[in-house]
């Protein structure tokens, strides 16, 4: 099976004469299927590896491929079309449009996608009733929780069916019990099936993975859990 991403000796160096480097020769795979924590002090390189998988930064060097795909020579529109449909974003404040509906923000996750509005909202109806709120679609994001708001969320990313899940500190801005029923959801909808990449710094978050990726100085310090060597290699 094509892994779910691939990055060969990745690096990302900000700037020119005063320059960071913020990743240095990352080397990892996700396979398809796997629920992955990606962990690390401030500083460490952690959100941009997020962005560098989510196709939203090019590396300085190195490659990248999503879903068996090559990115480094897709132009922006291309890359644009590869997010759209190969991967899904969980942030840690929801990013939502505020005066649209659950459902609405939901559909919103295949505007570019070529779907029509009838077959986004059928979709996004059925997902919210995945992620347990089907009784919510026609409330706006002041009506919600903070629970509920990154349930609509981790729905928007879901609903193109994506390979690739990229959460970015999703239990971040929630207390410790709505912050566990979410994890409690991420884990359920790994065992159904999504690939997933957590970024965090929560130790439950962490744990919860049966794999771990530990950054520090732009590097990957170690790579924790199932056959994880075998997937650097």
């Amino acid at each position: 099976m094509t892994p779910a991403i691939e990055l060969r000796e990745v690096h990302k160096r900000y700037g020119t004469e005063a320059h960071v480097d913020a990743l240095k020769q990352v080397s990892l795979t996700i396979e398809t299927g796997e629920l992955v924590s990606i962990v690390g002090p401030s500083g460490s390189g952690k959100t941009t590896l997020l962005h560098i998988m989510g196709a939203l930064l090019r590396p300085t060097s190195g490659t990248l491929r999503i879903a068996g795909r090559p990115t480094s020579s897709l132009s922006d529109p291309e890359l644009s079309a590869l997010r759209a449909y190969e991967l899904g974003f969980v942030f840690q404040n929801y990013v939502l449009t505020p005066g649209a509906s659950a459902l609405e923000n939901v559909a919103d996750g295949l505007l570019y996608c070529g779907v029509s509005r009838r077959e986004r909202l059928r979709s996004a109806h059925e997902v919210l009733d995945r992620v347990g709120l089907v009784a919510r679609t026609t409330h706006i994001p002041t009506q919600l929780s903070g629970g509920e708001r990154q349930r609509v969320a981790i729905a928007r990313a879901l609903v193109g069916n994506p390979t690739l899940v990229l959460a970015d500190e999703p239990t971040g801005n929630l207390d410790t019990q709505t912050g566990a029923a979410i994890l409690a959801l991420l884990t359920s909808l790994n065992a159904d099936g999504v690939t997933m990449a957590l970024i965090t710094h929560d130790p439950d978050v962490a744990a919860a993975a049966p794999r771990t990726i530990e950054m520090r100085d732009g590097r990957v310090i170690a790579d924790r859990g199932t056959d994880a060597n075998t997937r650097r290699a």
